[in-house]
């Protein structure tokens, strides 16, 4: 195991079949991985799980289960969603051998996730919008469909791969924001939208879906989130007046 892929995890977001958890736990290991985050399993632990794991059962007794996504992503301060089809209002979706590089800064910064759908309906738009990357396997168009463990282990040899490459354990001399960071600046935003006026709950049309995809684009800091955040703070406070 790297400080690469020591800092990634794997989230597999309300698994269906506890055989696939194994299965992802076994393509894990063998890749170097060990952080296995599971979000609303439907049935775990259980002993397809163990079964399909194989020499891979400390992955699954080391995982961690979640309520929701926002609480398994909440100290990344990089989270990437995977999908063989694109979304309405998403992030252009980047295929993964060149998305690699900026994953792997993403984790030495302050972690990386990840992440992946239920089997049979893969991410909603909802999760997809707490991801700030769209990764995508290259397969064939007449069936790009890949099993979930099948679609694990690609991702986790493709990032073992660019982990191995020269500069890759370069990290970013600066603290970026987690992804709890930046839902609190949405929550901080969105209050602040709603006590102006600007933004009306009751008709809510897609305002926040565009607001995430419009910082998805950037690698926030911080600071940077501090800074936003202060300048809603003054925003609020003149309102008051």
């Amino acid at each position: 195991m790297t400080e690469q892929t020591a800092r990634i995890a794997i989230v597999l977001a309300r698994p269906s079949h506890p055989g696939n958890i194994g299965a992802a736990a076994r393509a894990m290991k063998t890749m170097g991985f060990a952080d296995l985050r599971l979000v609303a399993p439907r049935r775990f632990p259980h002993p397809e799980a163990d079964a399909l794991a194989s020499g891979a059962v400390d992955v699954l007794e080391r995982a961690r289960v979640y309520p929701s996504l926002a609480e398994a992503l909440g100290d990344v301060s990089l989270a990437v969603g995977f999908s063989a089809r694109s979304r309405e209002l998403s992030h252009a979706a980047v295929a993964l051998r060149e998305a690699a590089p900026r994953i792997h800064e993403g984790a030495l910064a302050a972690g990386a996730a990840l992440v992946f759908g239920n089997e049979t309906f893969g991410l909603t738009n909802e999760e997809l919008g707490r991801c700030q990357m769209l990764c995508s396997i290259p397969a064939s168009p007449e069936y790009a469909s890949l099993n979930l463990a099948a679609a694990v282990q690609v991702a986790c040899y493709e990032l073992s791969l660019a982990a191995s490459m020269p500069g890759s354990a370069k990290a970013r001399d600066r603290q970026a924001a987690t992804v709890e960071d930046i839902e609190a600046l949405f929550a901080h935003w969105e209050d602040t939208m709603v006590e102006s006026g600007f933004h009306d709950p009751a008709e809510p049309k897609r305002l926040m879906e565009r607001m995430r995809r419009l910082f998805a684009r950037t690698r926030l800091e911080r600071e940077e989130v501090r800074f936003l955040r202060g300048m809603l703070a003054a925003y609020e406070a003149r309102m008051k007046r």
